[in-house]
Parts: C-alpha cells; structure tokens; sequence
C-alpha cells in the first residue's frame, strides 16, 4: 500500500494513495476538515478527561484531539485490520513514542497523554467500556443508528455524545421508506429538507437516550455540505428525559410555502413530518466561545471561522423561508436576502441569514410578513 502524507491541524497523517478516496482501503476525506476543526474546537471547550472516537480509520480526528485539547485520554477504534496497522504509525508518527500492546487487539501509547489504539467492532468496545467516556464521537459512513444503543451506555450519564450523520438522502426524504426503517420518522423533501432531516437525527437521539433515563442539551447541530452534525449534552434522570421528549413534535408544509410545527407524542392531523426535535439546535454560550476558539486557532480550514460565526449569528427558531421556493410559490419574485433582513427588522421582526441555505432566512415573523416583504421588492 502506498502513502502520502497530509497535514491537519497540528497532525501529520499518512493516507493510502488512491485517484478516489472511496477507492481507498483506510478512508480519509479532504473534505471532512471542517468537520474535525469544528469538533476540535468543541472538544476544548468541553475539556473531557477521557474521550473515544469509535470509527477511527486512519485516526486523524483522534490524533487531532490527542494534540489539539486538553483530552487525557484519548481511544481511537477500527474494526479493519488494515486501519488499525495505519492509526498505529499515525499515533507513533505524531507523538514520537511507541506503543505497547495490550492484549492481541490493543496498543498503549503512554506519554503527557494516554492514547490507546483498539482493533475491535465498535459495538462490542463501547458495550464493554461501560460509562466510562466523557466524551464520544460517533462518525460513521451513513447512519449512525446502529451504534446509538451502545454509545449512550458507554459515555457517562453526564457526557457528551457527538454524532455525525451522512445519510443526508435518507433524512431528507429522497429514501422515504429507508427514514421509516432507520429512524422511524417520515422526513420531508423541498427547502425545509435539510433542517427537518437535522431535527429528525436529533430527535432519534433524544428517543434512544430516554429509555436510559437520560435526557439531552443541544450544545451545537448543524447541517454542511453531505452531513448533519451534532453535539449532545445528556442529562441524567427520568425528568430530564421526559423534558427532552417533550421538545419532540411534528412539522406541516402547504403548497404556498407556509409551514406549522406543533409539539407532541403523536401528530394532531394528517401529512405531518416527524417526529423530529423542536428544540434549540445550538446553545449561545458554548458557540460564542467556539467562535473565540476558531479565532485563536491559526491552523484552522479557511472556511471553519466564517462558518461558526454564521452559526453563532443565526437565528434559532424552527425551521426557515427559502426566499426563491416562496416566490416562485406565490407569483413573485426573489431578491436579495440583505434587502429582506432589513424589511422585516423595520418592522420589529428578528430575521437573519441561515446556514442551511444561502437563498433563506430565519424569522419569527409569520409568512404573511415575509409575502409583504418580497412584494415591497417588486
């Protein structure tokens, strides 16, 4: 197998050579970058003293955090063989120390921080470490419904579960029936897609840590480019729990564009989407200090600043206006989302670009309003 080294962060990582990275035998993704410095950022904040990314591959999202947080702890898992031969050169290649195995399957790195590099199924690791992360990472390729179970027995009743999603065609509606297997939700497709499917993982969470007696804080959620990310905060007890299952509910989308969401068990009348989280997607004070964290960091992907600002800046309400779907709805035409922000603040309304679409805002103003403000424009 051949190797070619990238840089990230502050890690240095061997990568096998390949013309497409689907074709690679370990799988690295270019484009993940932001990914990991969003998660790295989030990381320091959250200072966990023991941490496990449970579908490591080539490592570098371990790696990263074992150099870049303040984590004492660090267990970077695959069940390939070949990457875990490849995370091992990695740890050696960036730490400068070797490991001493532990058992047949696992290699201790003992230096200023413990890493521990472990070959085994992800399910079966999580479900023998017993609440014992602080803080847990779970990225898979496509859904990460299979690992739920085990993860949130894993990390402790008071951790912080990070899951990451990339089945975005199955949580926006263009695979009906696989939403209904997986996360036994009906999704919903056109411009309120991506923040639905969002919702949807969210609230399949929320649904799997309530059998536990946990209950759940959004510390951050957000949708880009082929996933959806979150940051989960449980919260231990059976009323914490009830409290995040009241947050569920169900959304309703007309033919003009105007949209209701009602929270509840079960829906109030028919053609409703969900159940999907109605909840906050981001709470202010740990985003703000993301922020100062990605200012601080000068290592960072170009667009990771840029990004967190525009999350730290948005307004969270549930769900959006896509400017051009709501004018070609109704007759009219699209203009610019400046001109449209500043009608409806004059107004009183609060309303503010969103990360989900570069042609919608957020508002909590009625969609009446937001018709007024496209026909001033005309």
């Amino acid at each position: 197998m051949e190797f070619v080294e990238v840089r990230e962060g502050l890690a240095r990582i061997l990568v096998p050579k390949a013309e497409r990275i689907y074709d690679a035998p370990v799988f690295y993704n270019p484009v993940m970058a932001l990914n990991r410095d969003v998660s790295v950022l989030a990381v320091k904040i959250i200072q966990p003293g023991k941490a496990l990314d449970a579908l490591s591959a080539t490592g570098i999202r371990g790696i990263r955090y074992a150099l870049e947080t303040p984590t004492g702890e660090v267990w970077l898992n695959d069940i390939s063989e070949e990457a875990f031969k490849l995370i091992l050169r990695n740890v050696e290649l960036n730490l400068g120390v070797e490991g001493k195995p532990v058992g047949e399957k696992r290699v201790a790195f003992e230096g200023e921080k413990r890493i521990v590099a472990n070959l085994d199924d992800a399910n079966r690791l999580m479900a023998e470490n017993f609440r014992y992360f602080d803080f847990l990472d779970l990225d898979p390729f496509g859904s990460p419904v299979e690992f739920l179970d085990t993860a949130l027995r894993s990390v402790k009743r008071r951790g912080v579960l990070a899951v990451t999603a990339t089945d975005t065609g199955v949580l926006c509606g263009a695979y009906r029936n696989a939403c209904l297997r997986k996360y036994l939700a009906e999704p919903i497709r056109g411009d309120l897609c991506h923040e639905a499917g969002l919702r949807i993982l969210i609230g399949t969470v929320v649904r799997y840590a309530a059998k536990y007696d946990l209950g759940v804080d959004v510390l951050l959620a957000y949708y880009r480019d082929h996933y959806f990310r979150a940051f989960l905060r449980l919260k231990s007890g059976a009323k914490k729990a009830d409290k995040s299952l009241s947050q569920l509910g169900y959304l309703w989308q007309d033919e003009n564009g105007r949209f209701e969401y009602a929270e509840g068990f079960l829906p109030e009348r028919p053609k409703a989407h969900g159940p999907l989280w109605l909840g906050p997607l981001k709470d202010g004070e740990f985003v703000e200090r993301l922020v100062e964290a990605a200012r601080e960091h000068p290592l960072a992907h170009r667009k990771t600043l840029p990004f967190v600002e525009l999350l730290n800046e948005e307004l969270d309400v549930p769900f959006l206006y896509d400017t051009h779907a709501l004018a070609r709805r109704n007759g009219l035409q699209a203009r610019k989302l400046s001109d449209m922000i500043e009608i409806l603040e004059g107004k009183g309304y609060k309303a503010t670009r969103t990360h989900f679409s570069p042609k919608a805002i957020k508002t909590d103003a009625p969609i009446e309003k937001v018709l007024e403000a496209l026909r001033v424009l005309q």
